[in-house]
Parts: C-alpha cells; structure tokens; sequence
C-alpha cells in the first residue's frame, strides 16, 4: 500500500510542559507532507522526525490560538534560511491574514519563496485542497474563536496487474494501465479476457481526521462515518464535563462517543490538559465507550 501516516509532534492543551509540546502533526501521505497546527517548537520536532522540509507542502491551523501557531514564524523564518524555493500555502479561519501576514511582510521579506495565506469559512465542510492522492476537506468545530477540523481523504487507487496473466496473454506494456483503469482484454483469437482474471482489487481507501479544539458536537459523526482514524481532543475526563463546556473542549468519554457513533475503526485522543499527571484515566474512560482508543504521545507515527 501507498504511505499513508500520521506523524505526532504535540498532543498536549494550552501550554507547553517538559512531558508534552502543545498541537502539531504531519500527514504523509506518499512522501507528500501536510502539516496540522504548528505550536511552539514544531520545528524542532520536525527535525527530529527526520521527514524532509522540502516536501512540505501545505499547513493547515484549526484555530489562531497561539497553542497552535506560536510556532509557525520561526519555523516560515528556518525555510527561508534553508533555501527552499517552492511556495507555501497556509490555510487558517477568519483573520489568519489580519495576524500573519504583516509578520510575515517583516520576518519573511527577504525568503526565496512564496508564502500564500488562504482564508476559510469554518462553517461549512468545504473541499479546500486536492491533488491526485488525496482530498483535504474542512469539519466544523465549536470553539472560542473560529475553529474547524480536517478530514483527509485518500483517492482510489488503480487494480493490481497480475504480472503471471500479463504474461501469458502477452499483453503489451502500453495496455498495462488501461487495463489497471479497469479495461478487459480481447487475445489474438478474439477472446474476451475480462479485467477481474488479469487484475486483483485495489487497495481500501483510507482517511484520517483531525478534529480539536472543540465542544463536544454530536453531529461531527456524520461527516466522519467509516473514517479509518481519528484524532479527537480529549482535554479533560468527565470528573471536569462542565469545565470542559464552560471552555468549549471535549472529555475523553465524549471523543470516544464520536468515535463510536461514526463507526470509526481507530481513535486517537490528545489534547490532554496539564492538570493531569498521567493520561491513563482519560486512556480508561474512553475505551470503556470506543476499545479501539490509542493514547496520543510526542513522536509518534501511525501507519495507516
């Protein structure tokens, strides 16, 4: 199967602590790299993770609180040293402009590329990138401040060639991917050979969704239905629900609720609140509701 991974950076809410950094992750998929939020130190983790800088190509922020920006000058500012050449588009909610792009104007004047900030609409799910693998879509939240998720959809991938039956149809390499588009094939005798014998089935469709900061939103779970994985805040457990409404997060319970109502096949929590000195009670309470629950720690890779 084509790569298809989630890279952790940070999972830890609000502030940064020696155990946690706040929100960052990459998303690669086929050694094309998206990036979700870019907290304090995000670019350090980078470094650490040893993916390439270059082959970043997009950063999306779910929200302009600084535990999800305050790292993305410094690191706009370390491209720039390091002489990338290849534009960068920042996607963000209401203001993006208004904040970072003077920053930008002053820090990053003298760059050797090109620095595009999009603004969206978190209302309304909207497809705001696509390429050839994949389809980026936006998920509604309900924060402080403007807010949304990002739901990445991966794109169909050709049938399998079965080499053994190219070969003994004699197949010409000028037919192999018509044939792997789904084309049967008619012998020199005029024989229909049809595509099922030569090809075997592609490989499933993945997705992944990224959803935080957010109210508890029930509704959520039917733009997720059947997503492979998803990573949902669970900043606090239920012994805090009304501290979790009053600040517009979600408990552990309540992602894990998500999770379960849109037949998801893998939760991921993070987000977790500094309160907590160990996150095995946010761990337990959510796979008493959703048993496939993992616990978001810094550096970790997911393999879809």
């Amino acid at each position: 199967m084509e790569k298809f991974e989630i890279n952790i950076f940070g999972c830890g809410a609000a502030l940064p602590t020696p155990r946690r950094l706040s929100s960052a992750q990459i998303v690669n998929i086929r050694e094309k790299l998206f990036m979700l939020d870019c907290a304090e130190g995000t670019q350090m983790a980078l470094r650490r993770s040893h993916l390439s800088f270059s082959h970043l190509q997009a950063i999306f922020l779910t929200h302009l609180h600084g535990d999800h920006t305050f790292g993305l000058l410094g690191m706009l500012s370390t491209f720039g040293l390091l002489g990338r050449i290849q534009d960068l588009h920042i996607y963000g909610p209401k203001d993006l402009q208004r904040i970072f792009q003077p920053q930008i104007d002053y820090f990053c004047a003298d760059s050797p590329y090109k620095i595009f900030l999009h603004e969206i609409d978190t209302r309304t799910p909207q497809t705001i990138y696509e390429d050839r693998s994949v389809c980026i879509s936006t998920l509604p939240l309900a924060h402080r401040v403007p807010c949304c998720g990002y739901l990445f959809s991966e794109k169909p991938t050709p049938r399998h060639i079965r080499r053994d039956m190219i070969d003994f149809y004699h197949i010409p390499i000028s037919q192999i991917n018509n044939i792997k588009a789904g084309m049967d094939w008619i012998d020199e005798d005029g024989t229909l050979i049809p595509n099922n014998r030569l090809t075997t089935p592609p490989d499933p469709v993945r997705s992944y969704a990224y959803c935080t900061d957010t109210t508890y939103r029930p509704q959520l779970a039917e733009l997720l239905q059947g997503v492979t994985c998803l990573y949902h805040e669970a900043t606090f457990t239920q012994e805090h629900a009304l501290l979790a409404k009053k600040t517009y997060h979600s408990t552990a319970a309540q992602a894990a609720q998500i999770a379960l109502d849109a037949h998801a096949r893998q939760l991921v929590i993070g987000h977790f609140s500094s309160r907590y000195k160990s996150e095995d009670l946010l761990l337990q309470e959510a796979q008493q509701i959703f048993p496939q629950t993992l616990l978001a720690e810094d550096g970790m890779r997911i393999t879809l």
